[in-house]
């Protein structure tokens, strides 16, 4: 019997071809060259890539055999996961290969800003000896505030304690207890900026986070003090800090990552690039040997598994392992309730129940707690979420999960809800089934109220007390912001004669229409919930 062809299509460690072991022919082509490639993957059962490599629909189509696309390293920018998705085929990262060396590069910005190592060196470098100019300023006893509490929030907070520094941080989804653990003290997101000297931001990035830090954000901040930001582009305003710079509203900035990346001409990036008091690195945030290495060692371990039949904790886009095709098709229904319910949270999350109830009991359904733990963190932290990291990610902030599995269910055949304690102490619920025989999955209740909505990309909630016209309040804020309602149910009344309305909108609704939406109809719960793809 022959063995299964792995196609290593760009340079990785030795290492790497030690962990997939002895069982596969494993074969070598330069994934640069597609005509190459193309041939090459049409016996291959798996290829592993790193980012020169484009592993498109072409690519999967010219791949009847290929179970696993394996990415050494964080981002999938190279890799289509719905063509993949489409035919069946697994793909795979290594999530947690970069978050030290992340982290150190954090710090070491954060130095370079303290001491003005860059240009000091420059100005050496190119015959001069001007000491004067480059006075820094020491980190003890400064306070360094942190945006995002994930693993490399948390990195970096345990880095930057050796040096005597006060760490502060902001994150919605952290609970004073985990904070406490990690030694950081939360502040609103405005106290952050106003009493910190350096600020580092380890956020995702979303439509609610891009440009988080833009021009109100660096007012507040104080003239001496330095942001930071090796996460992802885009959550600092660019345009927004050249002028800051400019201004002398701060001191200076450390970037890694940018909006465009290489930045382009005559860019907001690149007239920061070459500011005096900008240091700017690359996207070196996962370039070191060790992080290579291990994202090389994490991949080959999830094709092995992923070839040899078994359940791949790293898989982006399909759970892998012996699941039985009756329980298949919900895992990406409770993926999307996982990010619906975290679209409906106002607080920190301390406890969650995944109850799956129905015909559904008779099965393993397991795998239901991991996707409903990936869709709650899927827009909440910087890393990319996998079945492995997500409930690692619910450990570290001390959150508790149960799965809950019942025969009982009146109302459909098979039902999957999310019940969540947070931190003020409210309860919140969230219901979805798959519906008809297209198995489509719909949301269908909603802190008690009773609702059949589809999962759309974008949706708007609303609570408010019930009286007639409210639907041609709204209605006519969107319309008149030209943004169509493709969907909408009103939930009854409850007992205090507040009414429930979903709304399924084409794009995104702007703050300031969600903002008079809101007012217009006096509502106490108002979110608006973006669904990525799953």
């Amino acid at each position: 019997m022959s063995k299964p062809v792995v196609l290593i299509a760009e340079e990785l460690s030795p290492a790497t071809i030690d962990a997939l072991g002895p069982d596969f022919d494993v074969r070598s082509v330069d994934g640069t060259d597609r005509p190459a490639l193309l041939s090459a993957l049409a016996d291959a059962h798996a290829v592993l890539i790193r980012s020169a490599t484009r592993i498109d629909s072409e690519a999967i189509a010219a791949a009847p055999a290929l179970k696993v696309v394996a990415r050494a390293g964080v981002g999938l920018d190279n890799v289509d996961i719905k063509a993949a998705t489409s035919a069946g085929v697994m793909v795979v990262n290594a999530p947690t290969s970069n978050i030290i060396s992340a982290a150190e590069l954090t710090v070491g910005h954060i130095l370079s800003l303290a001491r003005h190592i860059p240009a000091a060196h420059a100005s050496l470098a190119g015959g001069q000896w001007k000491r004067s100019s480059f006075t820094g300023t020491e980190l003890f006893e400064k306070t360094v505030g942190i945006f995002g509490l994930g693993r490399i929030g948390a990195l970096v907070a345990e880095r930057l304690k050796a040096f005597g520094v006060r760490v502060v941080g902001y994150d919605p989804y952290v609970t004073p207890a985990r904070a406490q653990q990690l030694g950081i003290e939360l502040l609103p997101f405005d106290e952050v900026l106003a009493q910190s000297d350096f600020v580092t931001v380890h956020m995702p990035k979303t439509p609610e986070t891009t440009g988080m830090i833009s021009e109100p954000q660096l007012k507040i901040m104080k003239p001496s003090a330095y942001v930071v930001n090796v996460a992802r582009g885009g959550l600092i305003d660019e345009e927004a800090l050249l002028t800051a710079l400019a201004n002398g509203e701060i001191a200076g900035a450390g970037l890694d990552v940018f909006t465009s990346e290489p930045p382009k001409p005559d860019t907001a990036a690149a007239r920061l690039a070459a500011l005096p008091n900008v240091v700017v690195t690359p996207h070196l945030g996962a370039s070191t040997d060790e992080a290579q290495e291990k994202a090389g060692v994490s991949v080959a371990r999830s094709v092995k598994l992923a070839l040899e039949g078994d359940l791949v904790p790293d898989a982006v886009n399909v759970a892998g392992g012996v699941i039985d095709p009756f329980v298949r098709p919900g895992i990406a229904l409770v993926e999307m309730l996982g990010q619906f319910f975290t679209g409906l949270s106002h607080s920190a999350l301390t406890s969650l129940d995944i109850e799956v109830r129905g015909e559904l009991a008779a099965y393993d359904v397991s795998v239901y707690r991991l996707a409903a733990l990936k869709g709650i963190f899927t827009n909440i932290v910087s890393e990319n979420v996998s079945y492995v990291n997500a409930p690692l990610f619910a450990e570290q902030r001390g959150i508790e999960t149960r799965l809950i599995v019942e025969a009982e269910s009146p109302l459909y055949r098979n039902i999957t809800i999310l019940r969540g304690t947070l931190a003020d102490g409210t309860t919140l619920t969230v219901e979805g089934t798959l519906a008809g025989t297209r198995m489509v999955p719909k949301v269908v209740g909603i802190n008690g109220y009773e609702i059949e909505v589809p999962f759309e990309r974008y949706h708007v909630v609303m609570r408010y007390a019930d009286r007639p016209g409210i639907v041609a309040i709204y209605g006519k804020e969107l319309g008149d912001a030209q943004i169509n309602i493709a969907g909408l149910q009103v939930a009854h009344p409850d007992a205090s004669g507040r009414a429930l309305s979903v709304l399924t909108v084409d794009s995104p609704v702007p703050d300031d229409i969600l903002e008079e939406m809101r007012k217009a109809v006096g509502a106490d719960l108002f979110r608006q919930i973006e669904i990525a793809e799953v």
